[in-house]
């Protein structure tokens, strides 16, 4: 497997001509820069400079892009000149507040922080999703920002359609299982702090969730948390229905904080517009992106879908209803954040300007 690798004394026009393309990372330190560095050295894709870069933070801690170590650098300005893509895996602020510095650089942008879906010309995008359905993204030399599709979207968008395969599907209600680090490594630390302080029955830190989350399951955060898990659902709701138009029926959802650390959980109800067999309902599920688990013993969890590309599935029949099943589902949410941006950047490349200082 090939690593992305320095550049050393090749020029922009070099690395370009040979095909080879010029990525940041801006939150390079968080959870989810980590998971895209991770994903473009797992997927091979073509880069020959990657420049990690985040706020004072993380300034000058080492991290490993392949099979090298490099620091971490300040974002500037001067940081995005010939950079063909990148990715903004910091918090929302950050985001605001440099991503035109890229576009105006020359460089496409890939938004895992949700920050510019607001922004005009903006499209949230799933490449799972878009193949799925058979749909390609239409050339654009200039391409807006693209903005990575909510994880739990994703999941919800595939599994829904795969299962239409199997007959009609009349309604769906979701509750989706939210874990800490959507909050990013404080999210993390919180959870573990009050974890560690109820059991030596201290004050619990509720800087980030401004609630009890520890050992506690809730469907509102306290009213300094940001965002408010409202939002976050209201999102999964929005891109739900915009990588997937109206291909799959409305979605009712219920998201739940769960005391976990990692890995969405999705407990899925599917009525179909008559009786289905749960054999045809595990066969439609299967393909590119899920494992579809029968045995009992095996049932999806977060644990065993900690640092797994694909969604891990299972159909259980509705014993009061013949027309309903129910899906018990798990997935690494950083690991599908990450694919996604990165086939976002590779399905943009065909676009990108070859052998020429841009």
């Amino acid at each position: 497997m090939s690593s992305p690798t320095k550049t050393g004394s090749l020029s922009h026009s070099d690395v370009r001509a040979g095909n080879f393309y010029r990525i940041a990372i801006v939150g390079a330190g968080t959870l989810k820069g980590k998971e895209v560095a991770e994903v473009l050295n797992d997927r091979n894709f073509p880069a020959r400079d990657v420049k990690l870069l985040d706020d004072d933070e993380s300034l000058g801690q080492l991290e490993n892009v392949g099979d090298e170590v490099t620091f971490i650098q300040k974002v500037r300005a001067e940081e995005f000149r010939n950079l063909d893509f990148t990715f903004f895996a910091s918090d929302p602020h950050c985001t605001r507040k440099n991503w035109s510095m890229a576009r105006d650089a020359g460089s496409d942008v890939v938004d895992l922080s949700f920050a510019l879906e607001d922004e005009p010309g903006v499209t949230v995008r799933s490449p799972w999703i878009e193949r799925e359905q058979g749909r390609a993204p239409a050339p654009n030399l200039q391409p807006g920002p693209v903005v990575v599709a909510h994880p739990a979207a994703v999941v919800l968008a595939l599994l829904i359609l795969r299962a239409r395969k199997a007959g009609n599907v009349k309604s769906v209600i979701a509750t989706v299982f939210e874990p800490a680090s959507e909050h990013g490594q404080k999210g993390m630390d919180e959870l573990h702090e009050q974890t560690v302080n109820l059991l030596s029955f201290q004050q619990l830190p509720k800087n980030v969730f401004d609630i009890q989350v520890a050992f506690n399951l809730i469907t509102r955060y306290g009213e300094q948390s940001v965002p408010a898990l409202a939002a976050v659902e209201a999102r999964i709701l929005r891109h739900y229905q915009g990588v997937s138009g109206n291909d799959v029926p409305p979605l009712s959802l219920l998201l739940v904080q769960a005391p976990i650390f990692h890995g969405h959980a999705f407990a899925i109800h599917l009525e179909f517009e008559q009786a289905v067999d749960v054999a045809n309902v595990t066969q439609a599920l299967g393909g590119d992106h899920t494992a579809v688990i029968s045995g009992p013993e095996d049932a999806p969890n977060n644990v065993s879908a900690a640092g797994q590309p694909d969604v891990q599935v299972c159909v259980k029949a509705d014993s009061n209803q013949r027309d309903g099943v129910w899906l018990w589902a798990a997935s690494d949410n950083l690991r599908i954040g990450a694919s996604t941006a990165v086939e976002c950047a590779e399905t943009m490349a065909a676009n990108r300007p070859r052998g020429k200082v841009q």
